[in-house]
């Protein structure tokens, strides 16, 4: 199969509109072609006039670690061109930013949830191409999570960064149909191209959405693997809590929590008790460690791990975001006054509580902290918002 770079850079013909024109690109380490060659340098032997380059969150080398870690606008040492920093000053491109080129070729690598910053980049970088005239050319990637669909959608006067519009938190599409959404949705009179990719099945075995002969480069720090790609969309949450998501430690974002003063082996039997439907698709089990950094650091924590990979996966069975709430319940009903929601500011939001920036509303952690609420009640709502996301995004499927 062909990503949207692979076919750019070997498809004369696709590159044959960039003739004579200034072109950005907005990139970061997992822009590579097939032959791991970096985006930018593909593009560049090429014969591509590439003008100026553009980082998002973590930076175009992907070496800043932790959320608000901002990166510094600078210049490329090889090219000379100057490389904007979407994730420092400003999250939105400045009309400076703008003049540098005419088309801006997007690449880059999503993980299917829409808390992932990179999603809100293209809103803002499709919005102010519509003010200034620009084009912008979405090179398509795979979505490794698949199509699946789950979560609330985002309630009205909550967007944020790491909210963009009212979608879902796993969202089930690719950039290239995300941006054909935003298009409809915000009734954007931009001029948008998709690169469309080529031989990509997703929800069919054996990647399920990642193409097994493809190299998993980290589109983030934190992203390591393709079980944590999966998992993301339940186990993001956890940025909004107390518990430990595993930073600090060689697999983080792959646990349902960590805490040195939680009984994970309680709450896994909790969780069986209370929804275990929840629970197919993966295999989940304890664990201890002790994060060299972030949360709890230096202390040993009890946590759960979960395995969405290998003989224990079930595409269309694993819903992480039902489960990394179940595990969330679990926890309240077995520790009542557990200070389980973290108050600090999270993606530039100060005056929400950070599990309800996540979540674009407060319906799952009220639902967590009800004590009589059950699981019914949750997928009852949530079920709702899903078909409303399905009808929603039908039109823009690409590779459906």
């Amino acid at each position: 199969m062909k990503f949207g770079i692979d076919r750019l850079i070997t498809e004369e013909e696709l590159r044959a509109p960039l003739d004579g024109k200034r072109v950005a690109l907005v990139a970061h380490p997992a822009s590579v072609t097939a032959s791991l060659d970096h985006s930018l340098d593909a593009l560049i032997d090429r014969g591509v006039n590439v003008s100026s380059a553009f980082g998002p969150q973590h930076g175009l080398k992907g070496d800043k670690q932790d959320n608000m870690v901002e990166t510094a606008d600078e210049t490329d040492p090889q090219y000379g061109i100057p490389v904007f920093s979407l994730y420092g000053e400003v999250r939105r491109p400045t009309g400076q930013m703008m003049s540098s080129a005419d088309v801006f070729l997007f690449d880059l690598q999503d993980l299917g949830c829409r808390i992932y910053t990179f999603v809100t980049t293209l809103l803002y970088l499709l919005e102010e191409a519509a003010e200034a005239g620009k084009a912008v050319w979405v090179l398509d990637r795979p979505n490794p999570a698949g199509g699946p669909v789950e979560g609330t959608l985002l309630e009205p006067g909550q967007e944020s960064f790491v909210g963009a519009a009212p979608m879902t938190m796993r969202h089930g599409l690719t950039m290239g149909e995300m941006a054909r959404w935003f298009v409809d949705h915000f009734k954007l009179d931009v001029d948008l191209k998709v690169i469309e990719m080529r031989g990509w099945t997703p929800g069919k075995a054996p990647g399920y959405g990642w193409p097994e002969d493809r190299i998993w480069i980290n589109p983030s720090p934190n992203a390591a693997n393709l079980n944590m790609a999966r998992a993301y969309a339940g186990t993001v949450m956890l940025e909004g809590t107390t518990l430990s998501e595993g930073r600090g430690t060689t697999r983080p974002l792959e646990v349902l929590f960590g805490a040195p003063d939680v009984d994970a082996k309680a709450v896994l039997a909790e969780m069986h008790e209370l929804a275990p439907v929840w629970m197919r698709g993966c295999a989940i089990r304890e664990c201890w460690f002790e994060p060299t950094f972030h949360k709890h650091a230096g202390t040993l924590c009890n946590g759960l791990m979960v395995h969405a990979e290998g003989k224990f996966y079930d595409h269309h069975a694993f819903r992480p975001w039902r489960l990394q709430a179940l595990a969330f319940k679990a926890i309240r009903r077995l520790c009542p006054d557990y200070p389980l929601w973290r108050d600090f500011p999270y993606e530039y939001e100060f005056d929400r509580l950070a599990i309800d920036v996540i979540n674009g509303g407060s319906a799952l952690r009220e639902w967590v902290d009800d004590a009589a609420a059950v699981p019914d009640d949750f997928d009852e709502r949530a079920e709702a918002d899903e078909a409303a996301w399905r009808e929603s995004i039908a039109p823009h499927l690409i590779y459906s």
